[in-house]
């Protein structure tokens, strides 16, 4: 191996010779490239390969030649890119070949590769790029597309783009967004025919045997594609697409005007249909009837009649097609229509009554979605308009008394209005949804409360919500009670009500996190009277050590029961000769070890510990104060009651290799950036 990559980098020395002649790079420059070189090589050229490694490679010399790039601009030296930007560039190409064969499951390393070659001109290498690609991800429609729109675009070759959707449409031939690309190609071309032949025509050129067929002029092809299409695919919504798309081309008049008519025929029940034909009339000019004095009023009032005429299609649509998904059609358009911006009085007071009139119609037969009468709700409360927002809200709550979010809908316009029926609004909305789903709804009664500075009523809401929420559903209600009683009444109260909760559990490590904090900021203000304090703390820090919602009622706290005189560490032992004992305490430490470690020093079973231990014995985050102490390790330095294992307790370290340090040279690449 060492014979192949000593190879390869003498390869590299033709160009590096160039870099440095011309000025582009010094000798210490050429000295660090040769070095990483090697380091690249020896990744990519061992047995077991990774993928990191092929990046690496390729993003190094990607750098590279941008630097290059970068100091010939700088220098003004345009001369022998033959000789040194395109050997570099045949090198990424040929070790993104390698990665590409390698890994050919990862689509996003072809397609790096794809736009590298298309980055530096290298067009000869991706039409066997696209081949290779498509062969081992046929099955992907989004390649086939790609692979047409660069042989269309950027090869100018409207033949193999064709050739390429043909293909593609064996592989999926009920594909609708191939054949939406392959008639939008279609159509594209023909309209480049049209331009050169104008061209042609403005210049008085003979263009002999370039003359297109009329046919193809006109969009023949297009129109083929269109029909066979649409006898495989017999949707509505991919019928509008192609109208769309040909209504990008003003020379396809004939063609747009039949795909709309058998539009209307073949799907006239279909709610997409109606909702494409109605919107049409916002695009389609009135005829001037009468000239006003001001433009901004003729403008409002010509989008006042389009916006009437769509309505009407509408109305037409929900007598035809009574359904819900055509109301929600017809509701999303008055929406769209009332949140658009307009300085006319009289166009916001139309669409306003056209939105609340459709709505309640729809609402009288129970023909809207949920999701409908959430969103007009919200939308009115942003307008400002409370009395419409409640009144949808109460709409909704009647048809979907089980939802949540119908019920915070309702009562968020409560608050926002300033309701005095609020707690009505939230003991109503109790009664009907279960309580395993009521969270948000607390939380929301709770904040409302507190907001109001109504404190007796938000201590006794937050009370009912922890009696009321089941298992850990009641969690966060009581860390917002703990924070609101430390708010409210200061560390005193926030300690009342961390003794009261103390037995009602579960809770959650931040509860004990947040009270623990409380309790350093109360020791900071009043360090003379902390014995309460500091009981308190060590009793959160063993419930949150030994796990707070995992521990029984009547478990004893950690460490009772324990005493010095263990079996087998009598400090009279026969064996011993006045030296001191390998397991002796250091000074100043607690003369007996935790109970959890002495039973087990000298029978261990690493297999015992781990499935007891059930996470990882050596998290570093775990052990603490590790870095700021100096840990023997023959000495067991173990705190009393900490629960955590750390090996350095029972075993030396292990020898840790020494690598030497890479020195680089200053003034590399001083100019390269980051």
């Amino acid at each position: 191996m060492a014979e192949v990559i000593q190879e390869r980098v003498e390869d590299r020395l033709p160009e590096l010779q160039q870099l440095e002649r011309t000025g582009l790079f010094s000798h210490a420059e050429i000295k660090a490239i040769i070095r990483k070189a090697l380091e690249l090589e020896y990744r990519i050229q061992r047995r077991s390969l990774l993928k990191d490694d092929f990046i690496r490679y390729v993003q190094y010399e990607i750098h590279l030649l941008d630097l290059i790039e970068k100091r010939r601009a700088r220098v003004g030296y345009t001369f022998k890119k033959d000789e040194i930007e395109d050997p570099i560039i045949h090198r990424i190409q040929s070790v993104f070949r390698r990665a590409s064969i390698k890994w050919k499951d990862d689509v996003r390393l072809w397609l790096s590769f794809i736009a590298f070659c298309r980055k530096w001109a290298s067009n000869v290498h991706l039409s066997k790029i696209f081949s290779s690609l498509l062969a081992f991800h046929s099955n992907k429609p989004g390649l086939w597309i790609l692979a047409a729109k660069w042989e269309l675009e950027d090869r100018f070759s409207s033949e193999s783009a064709r050739q390429l959707f043909l293909r593609a449409l064996r592989f999926h031939p009920r594909c609708p967004k191939l054949y939406e690309e392959y008639f939008r190609m279609e159509l594209m071309h023909a309209e480049k025919l049209r331009k050169e032949k104008q061209e042609f025509e403005k210049a008085n050129m003979d263009v002999g045997n370039l003359e297109h067929a009329e046919e193809i002029l006109t969009g023949e092809l297009a129109r083929i594609i269109y029909k066979n299409s649409t006898s495989v695919i017999k949707s509505a919504k991919f019928h509008v697409s192609l109208l769309s798309i040909a209504r990008l081309f003003d020379f396809a008049k004939d063609l747009q005007r039949e795909i709309y008519n058998d539009l209307k025929a073949l799907h006239a029940d279909d709610p997409v249909t109606w909702d494409y034909v109605a919107r049409q009339e916002l695009v389609i000019e009135s005829q001037p009837v009468e000239e006003l004095p001001a433009a901004k009023q003729a403008k409002a009032k010509e989008v006042g009649r389009r916006e009437e005429r769509c309505c009407a299609v509408y109305e037409e649509a929900v007598k035809t097609v009574p359904t819900e998904a055509m109301w929600k059609c017809y509701m999303n358009f008055c929406m769209e229509r009332f949140t658009k911006k307009t300085s006319s009085r009289l166009l916001r007071k139309k669409r306003l009554e056209r939105t609340m009139v459709a709505f309640w119609k729809a609402h009288e037969l129970k023909l809207l979605p949920e999701l409908q009468y959430r969103q007009l709700s919200k939308l009115l409360l942003h307008r400002q308009l409370l009395k419409e927002s409640l009144e949808v809200a109460d709409a909704g709550v009647k048809l979907f008394k089980k939802s949540v979010e119908m019920w915070q809908v309702k009562l968020e316009a409560l608050i926002t209005s300033e309701s005095h029926e609020m707690s009505k609004g939230f003991e109503q909305a109790f009664e009907y949804l279960k309580p395993q789903i009521c969270l948000p709804l607390w939380l929301t009664w709770a904040q409302w409360s507190e907001d109001a500075g109504k404190q007796e009523e938000t201590e006794a809401i937050y009370k009912r919500a922890i009696f009321g929420l089941p298992g850990a559903d009641s969690v966060p209600v009581k860390e917002m009670y703990l924070n609101w009683a430390y708010r409210s009444g200061g560390y005193k109260k926030a300690r009342d009500v961390f003794k009261s909760l103390q037995e009602n559990r579960p809770f959650s490590v931040d509860f004990f996190r947040k009270m623990i904090q409380f309790e350093k900021e109360q020791t900071a203000f009043a360090p003379a009277d902390h014995s309460s304090q500091e009981k308190a703390t060590e009793n959160a820090t063993d419930r949150l050590a030994n796990g707070a919602q995992s521990i029984p009622h009547d478990s004893p706290a950690h460490g009772e029961g324990t005493h010095c005189e263990e079996e087998g560490f009598a400090e009279d032992d026969e064996d011993s000769d006045g030296e001191p004992s390998p397991w002796e305490l250091s000074e100043g430490m607690s003369g007996c070890l935790p109970k959890e470690q002495a039973g087990d020093l000298f029978h261990e079973d690493w297999d015992l510990e781990l499935k007891a231990d059930q996470g990882n014995p050596y998290d570093a985050d775990d052990i603490q104060g590790c870095l700021s102490q100096e840990v023997r390790p023959w000495v067991c330095c173990a705190p009393q009651g900490d629960m955590i294992y750390d090996p350095s307790w029972h075993h030396p370290p292990p020898l840790i290799p020494h690598y030497s340090k890479m020195v680089f040279e200053t003034g590399q690449f001083d100019d390269a950036e980051d």
